[in-house]
């Protein structure tokens, strides 16, 4: 018989409750502390209302889920399931990824914990190709080897409006700010692996764009194998602003056509770094 598996993400993955109900999966909602009140991701903080708050200069803070909320959550499942396997958010970008690891040996291996740093679109991309991997008979150990293993197979890069978020969140010197509001710079930021690192300056957002659709094109030709909508996985997220996603996601499958792009805003925790009018381009390769 083989094993019933439960794949759990949390919602930095971009995954709503109601959609995760549909996927056969289970999201655990990240927490936020708005003027010293607490709030969960997608429960009781919508992005409308999480917006108006930033908008309002309100002190927002992310957080991450409390053990008891973590260990409920697998508690619960294992009623009914053998085993767990459990995606956070790239460990390079958030102490939950060391948490959960560390409950998880409470567990006699029954929870698998994966590392494979990923965060917003290509997070959610990992939780689908955990329940194809165990569609394929893979146990849950097996799930979270294979998913490490591939955690350099995907891209994320990302242009921001503004970097007054960079600053308040201490993620930039004020200087730096400073100098890229005066000269009113759109930066490119990337995620490789665990770090969000600079990765270019646009004087423009349409420069900022092109970058980013390069950047992308390059990693599929040097590190997949190719262009091709066979083996690659297209994702566009957002802050906020959906209607320059829509733009946005017209241009890429102009430079690639053919591609079935998924499109989702990206997850509050990283909005509230970032701030809103922010635009990114990932891409997975399929497993």
């Amino acid at each position: 018989m083989s094993k019933r598996i439960a794949v759990v993400t949390d919602s930095n993955s971009g995954i709503t409750q109601s959609q995760a109900k549909e996927m056969g999966l289970y999201v655990l909602p990240m927490p936020f502390m708005i003027n010293e009140e607490t709030f969960f991701e997608d429960i009781t903080l919508t992005q409308e209302q999480f917006y108006k708050r930033l908008s309002e200069n309100a002190d927002v803070i992310t957080s991450q889920p409390s053990p008891e909320e973590v260990m409920k959550l697998w508690d619960e499942l294992l009623e009914t399931y053998d085993e767990i396997v459990h995606i956070p958010m790239s460990s390079g970008l958030s102490g939950s990824c060391q948490s959960a690891r560390m409950l998880s040996e409470n567990y006699d291996g029954r929870v698998q914990v994966v590392n494979n740093q990923r965060i917003s679109v290509t997070q959610r991309q990992s939780a689908l190709d955990a329940l194809t991997l165990i569609g394929r008979g893979m146990d849950a150990a097996a799930v979270r080897e294979f998913l490490e293993e591939d955690k350099f197979n995907s891209s994320i890069y990302i242009m921001l409006d503004t970097l007054y978020y960079l600053k308040k969140g201490g993620r930039i010197t004020p200087a730096a700010a400073a100098l890229g509001t005066i000269l009113r710079l759109k930066p490119v930021l990337q995620i490789q692996g665990e770090k969000l690192d600079a990765f270019a300056k646009a004087r423009t957002v349409s420069q900022g764009k092109t970058i980013m659709v390069n950047a992308i094109k390059a990693d599929m030709e040097k590190r997949f194998g190719g262009v091709s909508a066979d083996r690659i996985w297209l994702q566009i997220a957002y802050t906020y602003d959906r209607e320059a996603a829509e733009q946005f996601k017209e241009q890429v499958l102009e430079v690639f056509p053919g591609f079935d792009v998924h499109m989702d805003p990206l997850s509050l925790s990283i909005a509230c770094h970032i701030g809103p009018g922010s635009l990114a381009l990932a891409c997975s390769r399929k497993i």
